[in-house]
């Protein structure tokens, strides 16, 4: 594979571990491991059936707890220290036949790529657990499934597209995560002041 398809699957695998981390270790895994697809560097090692039957318990627990508000929240939460290091690790293990400096980007940018993601999956499921009915909630998180095991599919065979959507998909989350980010403070000042007055 050259370099820029690398590069492509460095950051595809970065972004997606920001948005379902589980989910796309285990659709490369298979991919890799049925040789419908060969991943760069040291990601083969998905391909392992230890990390395949893991990868998809805990996407199995992740796509339970996705669907409930106050769950969701919380593993999100939990999950700011393992999407954003994994995305990381991700990204570096592409390149991992390259020289120790390009691994060593390749390992920051992919940690910065990953935090983008996840502070947009992360303020957007917010916003959606603040309404009282479950099911924008719940049809978020099947959007997120869909996305995650079809960009995951989408990277693995054009890895230069899937670049590109990265690229993008950082563009815009830079440009609405302020947004969210003052829409959620709004709303939990007035929530705190509706409190204040019933007290």
């Amino acid at each position: 594979m050259n370099t820029l398809g690398t590069l492509g699957i460095a950051m595809g695998s970065a972004w997606l571990s920001g948005i379902n981390l589980y989910a796309a270790v285990l659709t490369m895994g298979l991919l890799q491991r049925f040789k419908l697809a060969q991943l760069p560097g040291e990601l083969g090692a998905l391909s392992e059936w230890w990390v395949i039957a893991l990868a998809g318990a805990l996407y199995a627990v992740e796509f339970i707890a996705d669907k409930i508000p106050a769950v969701d929240s919380a593993w999100d939460a939990i999950h700011t220290f393992i999407r954003i290091p994994a995305g990381a690790i991700l990204a570096a293990s592409a390149f991992a036949h390259f020289d120790p400096s390009v691994r060593m980007a390749a390992l920051l940018v992919g940690g910065g790529v990953a935090l983008i993601s996840h502070g947009m999956k992360a303020a957007t499921r917010m916003a959606a657990n603040t309404s009282p009915e479950p099911f924008s909630n719940i049809a978020l998180s099947l959007a997120e499934d869909v996305v995650a095991i079809g960009a995951t599919v989408l990277m693995a065979f054009h890895p230069v597209v899937i670049l590109t959507v990265v690229g993008i998909a950082v563009l815009i989350a830079i440009w609405i995560l302020p947004k969210i980010f003052r829409a959620l403070r709004r709303l939990f000042q007035r929530k705190s002041e509706r409190d204040f007055v019933r007290t």
